[in-house]
């Protein structure tokens, strides 16, 4: 019983849960909607595809490099193999390297460069000087020479590399973030109730960067997805399975490019990266605003 004088909050005072805010977020802003559902067409086509359609792929010399006709849609490659079987199996890896890389490398970031920013002292100055080291050494060239070393990569281990070579950079701008929220009143409540440093981090610090977070995510995955298709473009990662990145390189490496019927051969699996990305982009500016309390309401 609510006593005499007193009135219930309603239910619209309540904070919003994350996914209404995410899904408010993706449909006030159209293009945002529509990088959505880009994004998930081509996670669809490239996880589920190989499970709704039989991938087994013959070559055939009689069809070598053939154009499109009803039986071969994208036409054949190189080999004589059907182009559209070819890029429905290819599509798993670049987006599993690219979201898996972009998750270590946010996270090993966001954790040292909050830790940095928040704690200081010694601590500040070692990240520091760790991020210092790690950016001096290129990150292809580091790349380059790990894949080169080990000629049975999986993907998972190409994933970690990208991952732990392209972390430095946001950890610094990680930490920036942190110094600035430290100081808001916020923050000095919970740290004068004596709450832990974890706590603080996490439950305050974090969440009111989770916009900013969220959109190096973005980006991150697209610069794993360039790393990998770069470096099957030159050759530095091994052939053993279906790939985006390796059609593209298996056209330039024979000069099928010169050839128009191997245009949709090479096209397809561009359109679809460029595709993916800019659905990433345009959804990555939506949910920012849509996290950024600052930004919500504008």
């Amino acid at each position: 019983m609510t006593a005499v004088g007193t009135t219930t909050p309603p239910e619209a005072a309540a904070p919003l849960r994350t996914r209404t805010v995410v899904w408010r977020g993706l449909t006030r802003s159209p293009s945002g909607f529509v990088g959505g559902v880009i994004v998930l067409l081509v996670m669809g086509f490239a996880f589920l595809g190989p499970l709704l359609i039989d991938t087994t792929n013959p070559s055939n010399s009689d069809l070598i490099w053939t154009g499109p006709s009803s039986e071969h849609i994208l036409g054949t490659d190189g080999q004589g193999k059907d182009s559209f079987l070819t890029l429905v199996a290819g599509g798993a890896e670049p987006l599993w390297v690219g979201i898996l890389a972009a998750s270590i490398a946010v996270v090993v970031a966001t954790v040292l460069g909050s830790i940095a920013g928040f704690v200081r002292g010694k601590l500040d100055t070692f990240f520091l000087q760790l991020t210092d080291i790690t950016m001096t050494i290129p990150s292809i060239v580091l790349m380059l020479v790990l894949t080169a070393m080990f000629r049975s990569i999986t993907p998972t281990a190409i994933a970690v590399i990208i991952g732990l070579t392209t972390w430095a950079p946001l950890m610094r701008s990680v930490r920036a973030q942190v110094l600035s929220l430290r100081q808001r009143e916020f923050v000095e409540a919970a740290r004068l109730q004596n709450i832990p440093v974890r706590t603080v981090i996490f439950a305050e610090v974090l969440p009111n960067m989770a916009g900013y977070i969220f959109v190096n995510f973005i980006l991150a995955i697209n610069n794993a997805i360039y790393a990998l298709v770069g470096m099957y473009l030159l050759g530095l990662l091994p052939s053993t399975a279906d790939n985006w990145g390796l059609m593209i390189q298996e056209s330039w490496k024979s000069g099928a490019f010169k050839l128009p019927e191997a245009i949709p051969y090479i096209a397809a699996p561009l359109a679809l990266i460029i595709l993916f990305q800019i659905g990433l982009i345009t959804m990555g500016r939506s949910l920012e605003q849509a996290l950024n309390p600052r930004l919500r309401e504008r």
